[in-house]
């Protein structure tokens, strides 16, 4: 399954300039792991982490100027960094595989002359067989909705070395070349130019045939879980009818354990007896559909004979199960991002969710990368160093990030076996 190795997100809300893993520049970075987990105090940036994840996504599916004001974020002028004049820039290091080439993605978006966002540069890039390092072979290139694209799955332009990767002077170049006739209906080269700037590239060119390594990454950005559960939500009462997949709120939980039961049955049975261990005092979970169609959801206490239903259920419990059945998803999505898993949830079972999260992070092949932003010390008692990055706010008011697994004597300290969130609260991470 694809993961991703790095991220740079430059001018998004308190997220200045930060980098986290290994994306086009630093080569002698490790990249991110399975599981990874950013912690910090309140204020630092990480709920404008999280959202930036988020923002991306949405930049896919509703285009950048829908994106500026969706989920409250009040468009582009209050995501934009305060007192920046630059464009919002994305950088994604990613592999489709642990055998495939890795893949550059770099989006900038930026006002029009009328003060609409619109995608000022957006560039896809990979390295060539047995290379991981030095500049890709660029095979998508937009300027304001206008640009150049290879086909198929090697095709593509090396850029001059004194070219690098300044965005601007490169997205230059491969526009500029664009224009060349030696490179028109040659070498699998198509001039592409969208209907609407505010679209981005891998939106269109991603759902065509001929564009592979393009459709490949819309449909891993598009695969992104990004939880917003809501226990209200969870709370509510659907109309009976088996869904696949955990909504973003979690109003669907009844009907993704209908489907689970339906289609799963044995693997259901042996996922909710996983479950219930790790619930205090739950025996048995199932659903009992309502005379008028609708879908409840049962919790069996132990040492009760008739069941409580989601309603009656704690934040926390509805919480944990939410999470260990979207874990357990027979077809799980390639990257959950999770903001503060450890709210409404007795301390004790904090170390449970993080070793849940890790063990299906890293268990089998198409396991889903997870990241989660966190501040709280039990949860991070779980986490390893090279798991674990560090987020603060700088003087100048901007957030800054750093691996634990960085700090040599943090290093050291783990490795006689002293708990990372102990560390952390006794300010050994700060």
């Amino acid at each position: 399954m694809a993961k991703i190795e790095g991220i740079r997100i430059a001018n998004y809300r308190a997220l200045k300039d930060v980098m986290l893993g290994k994306i086009w520049d630093t080569p002698q970075a490790a990249p991110l792991t399975p599981m990874t987990a950013v912690i910090g105090r309140n204020g630092v940036g990480k709920s404008s982490l999280f959202d930036a994840f988020g923002f991306l996504a949405d930049c896919l599916k509703l285009g950048v100027e829908e994106a500026c004001d969706a989920r409250g974020r009040g468009g582009f002028d209050r995501i934009r960094s305060q007192g920046s004049k630059e464009p919002i820039m994305f950088g994604v290091r990613y592999r489709q595989n642990t055998r495939a080439r890795p893949i550059v993605y770099i989006l900038t978006i930026d006002k029009d002359d009328a003060g609409r966002p619109h995608v000022l540069y957006e560039a896809l890039g990979q390295w060539r067989g047995g290379q991981t390092e030095g500049d890709p072979l660029w095979f998508l290139g937009m300027s304001k909705g206008k640009g150049i694209a290879w086909k198929g799955e090697s095709q593509g332009w090396q850029a001059d070395e004194d070219a690098g990767f300044d965005i601007e002077k490169l997205l230059e170049l491969l526009i500029g070349i664009s224009k060349e006739s030696d490179w028109e209906q040659s070498a699998g080269v198509e001039n592409v130019e969208l209907q609407d700037k505010r679209r981005l590239g891998i939106a269109t060119l991603g759902v065509l045939k001929q564009h592979p390594r393009i459709a490949a990454f819309r449909q891993f950005i598009e695969g992104w879980y990004l939880s917003y559960f809501a226990p209200d939500a969870a709370r509510g009462l659907p109309l009976a009818g088996p869904q696949p997949h955990l909504s973003v709120h979690g109003d669907n939980l009844g009907n993704v354990v209908q489907f689970m039961e339906r289609e799963h049955g044995d693997r259901f049975a042996s996922i909710l007896r996983r479950i219930t261990e790790r619930i205090p005092g739950i025996d048995r979970i199932d659903t009992q559909r309502s005379p008028d169609g609708r879908l409840l959801l049962r919790f069996n206490d132990k040492g009760f004979d008739d069941p409580f239903y989601a309603q009656q259920m704690s934040d926390g419990t509805l919480k944990l199960f939410a999470y260990l059945l979207l874990l357990e998803d027979p077809t799980p999505p390639p990257f959950i991002c999770i903001e503060e898993p450890e709210n409404g949830l007795y301390h004790k079972l904090l170390q449970t969710l993080a070793g849940e999260f890790r063990g299906h992070a890293t268990g089998k092949e198409n396991a889903p990368q997870i990241f989660v932003t966190t501040h709280q010390p039990y949860f991070v008692d779980a986490l390893r160093p090279d798991e674990t990055w560090i987020l603060e706010k700088g003087e100048d008011g901007f957030s800054t990030v750093r691996r634990a697994s960085d700090d040599p004597i943090v290093r050291a300290m783990f490795e006689e076996e002293l708990p990372l969130g102990s560390l952390w609260y006794s300010d050994y991470l700060d």
